[in-house]
């Protein structure tokens, strides 16, 4: 049986990241045709456009999850009992708590395409980290769903 999904939200690249990095790829793709003329024409396209599409997709995507009594963000976990304060800052105050204010040893999931932050503090002696500090869109309705807990 699966736990209950409280809040769930995946983060990806939006369509403004993909021309650039897709451009590029069609650019090797055309260097590696012209600097070899045995190799197929297509062959190159065949492996390189796929290939940083892919990237893009797993490089540039995280899932936010709280579910089963724990929040998870990309592949990292912990137990809800173990948060404490949760602090939601918009796009105009992260740059004060990515910047001066962030700690050296505090967790951060980070995508520059999505305004929001959430800081919540861990209270778990075991743990040198302080806190996390991660991206989400809907920062205020998850900063409900980890005070309500």
């Amino acid at each position: 049986m699966t736990a209950p999904i409280a809040f769930r939200e995946r983060l990806y690249v939006p369509w403004w990241g993909w021309p650039l990095p897709l451009g590029a790829a069609v650019l090797l793709a055309a260097e590696i045709h012209m600097g070899f003329p045995g190799v197929r024409s297509w062959l190159p396209y065949l492996i390189t456009v796929p290939l940083v599409a892919l990237l893009i997709v797993r490089m540039g995507s995280a899932k936010v999850e709280v579910s089963g009594g724990e929040l998870r963000v990309g592949s990292a976990h912990v137990p809800l009992e173990l948060l404490g304060e949760v602090e939601v800052f918009d796009a105009k105050h992260k740059r004060q708590a990515m910047g001066p204010n962030l700690d050296p040893m505090a967790f951060v999931t980070h995508r520059g395409w999505v305004g929001p932050m959430v800081r919540v503090e861990l209270r778990d002696p075991a743990d040198p980290t302080p806190y996390w500090l991660f991206s989400v869109r809907s920062a205020e309705k998850l900063a409900a769903v980890l005070r309500d807990r």
